[in-house]
């Protein structure tokens, strides 16, 4: 098997997993979530991604290739975070017009917003004007950096142990499947 061919199929699966995360981004029933409190529906997301982080983490431990792995991982997690943040903006948009400049955030904007928030850009062509977006978007801001810093040393520290953790030798048979 070459070298290139494990690292090929890792690109395309993390690209095929962020084409599905924004398929479903843009598919989900956001806008039928009325009566669902923002701050549930945030906690709620913010457990699905450390459930989904853990199990990257794992993986990455446990792959023949870490380093492939931790860039699937990374491609899995980062557009969930932000896509998680886009989603809870535009609910918040939707339940109460006033939390944003722009009065009625499409998903787009919603996408636009938490890209910029997480790029530290902050054009202000969206801004965050009630209470409840305006602590939403600090806890983002703080989430970001920790996602930055904090993330990308655990995955870091996930590839040097996967490194360390001992496989069996690949047979020929096994060796065309990975």
């Amino acid at each position: 098997m070459t070298r290139g061919r494990p690292i090929v199929r890792g690109l395309l699966r993390a690209l095929s997993a962020t084409v599905v995360l924004l398929t479903l981004y843009f598919m989900a029933p956001l806008d039928r979530m009325d009566g669902v409190p923002v701050a549930v529906s945030l906690v709620v997301a913010l457990l699905l991604l450390l459930g989904v982080s853990m199990w990257q983490l794992h993986a990455i431990t446990r792959a023949a290739a870490p380093v492939v792995r931790a860039v699937e991982a990374l491609a899995v997690t980062a557009p969930l975070f932000l896509l998680l943040f886009s989603a809870t903006y535009f609910v918040l948009a939707r339940d109460d017009a006033a939390s944003f400049s722009t009065p009625r955030l499409t998903r787009i904007d919603a996408l636009y917003f938490t890209v910029t928030v997480f790029a530290t850009v902050g054009f202000g062509d969206i801004s965050a004007t009630s209470q409840v977006a305006r602590g939403l978007v600090t806890a983002q801001m703080v989430l970001d950096l920790l996602v930055l810093g904090l993330g990308i040393r655990v995955i870091v520290a996930a590839v040097q142990r996967g490194r360390q953790y001992p496989r069996p030798a690949p047979d020929a048979s096994q060796a065309d499947r990975s």
